[in-house]
């Protein structure tokens, strides 16, 4: 699915990922191909990537959202 994660003034990340884990205010969850469309917020935490090559990275943030539909995903996070 592709991927964008983005700060107030930078782009973290753009491109695809196998699986998205996020720290929801409600707590962890997580996102892969085909998801329902979804919005929530996010809470301060990790956020992991699963890259296509099983490849991770990881971006410590403050809180935010996320909006996906149709395996593209959205991640605007402080």
């Amino acid at each position: 699915m592709k991927v964008k994660i983005t700060k107030p003034d930078s782009t973290l990340f753009d491109g695809e990922a196998k699986l998205v884990q996020l720290p929801g205010t409600g707590g962890l969850f997580e996102i892969l191909n085909n998801h329902a469309p979804i919005i929530s917020s996010l809470a301060k935490g990790s956020l992991r990537l699963v890259l296509p090559d099983d490849s991770e990275q990881t971006f410590d943030i403050r809180g935010g959202v996320v909006k996906g539909q149709q395996n593209d995903l959205l991640i605007l996070v402080q």
